[in-house]
């Protein structure tokens, strides 16, 4: 009973439009109401216990370090970059645009902000060339999941916190599936570019314009270094890299690239605020929705429910991923990892499943979330920037993530994709 409490006025507030944290938290109230065996205070101590956090603390400054990065002239150059590399082929600004968002991924951690970093350049510079809105739109939206998939990656961060699992393994797993899935946009990319008609910039390739716009990039492009180096190296934690990148991406934008200027620190610091001020609240009502969940011992049954249906791993983890699919389309995709880890982790020991490239499994499915409606968030920031309605976006979304199940398939049935450059641990 208490189940249906929690998941019923839970999804009735959603459908109402209640904002995801307020929702979260309403609906742990209505269930300690019935419950009558804990304290509202309990969920206040959730609130503030779940926030309170080291690991957690990366969230932030990752948001701040990917406004910074944004604002300071790195996305622009690292434009230039992709565009000398493809952008002569046919689909090169579409594919452009893909490479871009995997550079900024590496940058920001965050989908909505590489799409809104990105796509406020590259929308319209490829519809002035003569790309229809919603492709522009749409490969924008797809091509800005690389942002939660590359390290450094916010979801990574929560689910490494939520499972216990090692954020620098869950890094470093990221990588490849990334690679791929950019891989696999810019083949569908091609294809679609060639039947209709778009074609690259008409310049031929030429490596010194490539090696000019990788030494004019030099700064941006060290970030993933400097990040990434500085955690597997040791020097680091991931919570301290994050700390860095703020502090390297104002070197950087004020005085490297010079665009930083100490007026837009203001803006900057607001848009960093008010992002994760949202965060935070879905972390810590979504942990105490959790606790409430393992209390009232809802992991284990569900648990144990699946594993009644069916010792196969390839129909349980099929039921898993359709299952994770359909929350994705309507849930935050922190919010999801942190209130249905603890319901899976079980069922993935059970299967053998290694933890890194089981939460791996866990967080690419989710992240199709951010481009399915009604919830993709990906989805919004996109049609804010190209004044197209939703629904339009996501007529032109379909392909994208039908691209991206296919590299899910892939990452399942091969772990040598997450696990390879772990050393196949």
């Amino acid at each position: 009973m208490s189940a249906i409490i929690m998941f019923g006025s839970f999804g009735l507030l959603l459908l109402v439009s209640v904002p995801i944290g307020i929702a979260l938290a309403l609906s742990s109230i209505a269930t300690l109401l019935f419950a009558q065996d804990m304290s509202l205070s309990f969920l206040a101590q959730g609130l503030i216990t779940s926030v309170d956090s080291f690991p957690i603390m990366a969230v932030p400054f990752f948001i701040l370090a990917g406004e910074i990065m944004g604002k300071g002239g790195l996305s622009k150059r690292l434009i230039k970059v992709a565009e000398s590399v493809v952008g002569n082929v046919a689909g090169g600004f579409a594919m452009t645009t893909i490479i871009t968002c995997l550079f900024f991924a590496a940058i920001s951690g965050s989908g909505p902000a590489t799409v809104a970093a990105v796509g406020g350049i590259m929308i319209p510079a490829m519809v002035q060339i003569g790309y229809s809105k919603q492709f522009a739109a749409g490969i924008v939206a797809a091509a800005g999941t690389l942002g939660v998939i590359l390290p450094p990656s916010i979801p990574m961060i929560v689910y490494g916190v939520a499972s216990g699992t090692s954020v620098g393994d869950l890094f470093i797993a990221g990588v490849l599936p990334s690679i791929l899935i950019a891989a696999l946009l810019m083949v569908y990319v091609y294809f679609y570019a060639k039947k209709k008609g778009y074609s690259g910039t008409g310049e031929a390739f030429s490596l010194k314009r490539v090696i000019r716009a990788f030494w004019d990039a030099k700064w941006a492009l060290l970030v993933p270094v400097i990040i990434l180096g500085g955690i597997y190296g040791g020097f680091f934690t991931p919570t301290e890299a994050a700390v860095v990148a703020v502090v390297y991406g104002l070197i950087a934008g004020v005085f490297l690239y010079k665009e930083l200027r100490l007026k837009d620190l203001y803006e900057v610091f607001r848009n960093a605020a008010l992002t994760t001020a949202t965060i935070m609240l879905i972390i810590g009502a979504a942990t105490a929705f959790g606790k409430i969940m393992i209390i009232e011992q809802m992991p284990s049954r569900i648990a144990n429910g699946m594993l009644s249906i069916s010792d196969n791993p390839v129909i349980l983890m099929s039921l898993i991923v359709i299952m994770l699919l359909f929350i994705g389309m309507v849930m935050d995709t922190t919010a999801a990892i942190i209130i249905f880890t603890p319901l899976l982790i079980p069922v993935g020991v059970e299967l053998g499943f290694d933890p890194v490239h089981y939460g791996m499994i866990i967080i690419l499915t989710l992240v199709i979330g951010f481009i399915t409606p009604p919830i993709g968030v990906n989805l919004f920031v996109a049609s804010e920037i190209s004044s197209l309605p939703i629904m339009k976006i996501s007529k032109a979304i379909v392909p994208y993530i039908a691209v991206m199940v296919v590299a899910l398939i892939l990452v399942i049935l091969i772990p040598e994709i997450t696990l390879l450059l772990l050393g196949g641990k």
